[in-house]
């Protein structure tokens, strides 16, 4: 039996992000690998909106150390996404984000993801507590 698709209802927060014409693969649909990087800049664009990473100076970031996706239907250009993301999981140095894609203004995922970052020191590439601010905002983001 197939899992329920994720709704719009069960995530905090979403991203709009538009597909591009290159998304689209030689049977007419948004490759694959495009729901991965869709999931990279809602996860990113949230923790940079809100002063949470910057790439060139932030003294700790996350790795990706483990991702999935299951596909639910079809995206395509033009389509707009509503990218849905929620914390599941908040450890001592880790964070699981869930993400949704939502194609326009469909209420179930047409796929949906995570990604487990490890917070790391810059210099050393070492694990490291996920700070006070990060850890509030990862909070907000869990049902």
């Amino acid at each position: 039996m197939a899992a329920p698709r994720a709704r719009r209802d069960g995530f905090a927060t979403f991203r709009r992000l538009q597909t591009r014409w290159i998304d689209n693969d030689i049977y007419g649909h948004m490759n694959n690998v495009v729901h991965y990087s869709l999931f990279d800049t809602a996860v990113n664009g949230w923790l940079m909106e809100r002063g949470l990473l910057d790439p060139a100076t932030s003294e700790s970031y996350g790795l990706v150390v483990e991702t999935g996706c299951r596909y639910h239907g079809e995206i395509r250009f033009p389509d707009v996404v509503h990218a849905g993301l929620r914390v599941a999981k908040l450890g001592t140095s880790s964070v699981r984000f869930e993400i949704a894609l939502f194609r326009n203004d469909a209420q179930e995922a047409a796929a949906e993801g995570f990604f487990v970052h490890v917070y790391v020191a810059r210099g050393t590439h070492r694990p490291v507590p996920i700070d006070s601010p990060r850890r509030a905002a990862f909070a907000s983001l869990m049902p």
